[in-house]
């Protein structure tokens, strides 16, 4: 074939080719700001790979109109950065533009995991275990060794990663507490200011009682009195496994246990749970306070004394509202 002969040939095609493209590339840019399709604001997973596979999964996902458009644009753009995969939040009606700046400067959409005060080891692995976007596998914190606190994380972090985080957070608060508390607490270590406090945490919803309740039981160590905190025994009851301390029978009293405080002098073994800073402090700094009872008052609190016969009628007071018919909120039983 002459060259005269094959320009001829295929010079219009070029041309068709060239125009097509231009026309393709020319209608794709003006829908660069145009209005997305997305309805509602939605979590995608973006895969790693080249515009075509990040097109796709965003098509897929109903955020852009096709991902010819996404290609051409991301190609076109190019300069501005890589495109980054991840898990990102896009906005309801989010344009081809934003879309390119979310994939290329956006931080990944933050997961949250709230650990609450109060929880045994066997509770936050198990929340944990539940926690959406996180990989691994589970473990089982030491009892009281994670701080009790919202952690964020990004999809696919692994649960040690997450518990690693809390259980730093604990040590930080533990040591600070310890460093700061007040003085002649008759506790000889942290670990020992950190297993009170998990008992004040089951003790009591009202936080202004922390100080008071943690008041209580440092006396009682004080004194050599036996603690005859009702959570441990429950503790002890469900191996670990929860400090719900409604229902507890007289042999649940009496049972032989390391933790059981009605039986066995002094703080138990460990924790029972893990405290909230505000019971870590509060026995840091109790209130100044010579009582030792403590018995529910039928409102989710406590009444104190400093004798037993003091004591004695406050629990007389609640049998008595116990058998009456007026309604009272589910509380610890007396101590």
């Amino acid at each position: 074939m002459t060259l005269r002969r094959f320009l001829a040939v295929t010079l219009p095609i070029v041309l068709v080719l060239s125009v097509t493209i231009g026309s393709v590339t020319r209608i794709a840019w003006t829908r660069y700001d145009f209005e997305g399709p997305l309805m509602v604001a939605t979590d995608v997973v973006v895969p790693h790979g080249g515009p075509s596979q990040i097109g796709e999964a965003l098509d897929a996902a109903g955020v852009i109109r096709n991902d010819t458009d996404f290609r051409i644009a991301a190609l076109m753009t190019r300069g501005d950065g890589p495109l980054h995969a991840g898990e990102f939040t896009f906005p309801p009606g989010v344009n081809l533009r934003d879309v390119l700046a979310i994939l290329r400067t956006a931080h990944p959409t933050q997961h949250r995991l709230t650990i609450p005060e109060g929880l045994t080891a066997a509770q936050i692995a198990m929340l944990l275990q539940r926690a959406d976007g996180l990989m691994g596998e589970t473990p089982i914190p030491e009892e009281g060794g994670a701080l009790p606190n919202t952690y964020a994380f990004d999809r696919g972090a692994t649960r040690d990663s997450v518990l690693a985080r809390a259980t730093s957070a604990m040590e930080k608060a533990l040591a600070e507490t310890w460093d700061g508390r007040a003085a002649k607490l008759p506790l000889a270590s942290a670990q020992q200011l950190l297993t009170l406090a998990s008992i004040v945490e089951r003790e009591t919803s009202h936080p202004a009682e922390r100080p008071h309740v943690a008041a209580v039981y440092l006396n009682r160590l004080r004194l050599g009195m036996k603690l005859q905190a009702d959570p441990t025994v429950a503790y002890a009851v469900s191996g670990g496994a929860d400090t719900n301390d409604h229902g507890l029978t007289r042999a649940d009293l009496q049972r032989d246990n390391p933790y059981n405080t009605y039986r066995v002098p002094g703080l138990p073994p460990g924790p029972i749970d893990s405290p909230g800073v505000a019971s870590l402090r509060a026995v840091a700094h109790p209130a100044d306070s010579d009582d030792l009872f403590f018995v529910a008052d039928g409102t989710g609190g406590h009444v104190f004394a400093r004798t037993i016969e003091e004591h004695d009628r406050n629990v007389a007071h609640w049998r008595a509202m116990q058998r009456s018919e007026i309604p009272r909120p589910p509380v610890p039983s007396n101590h």
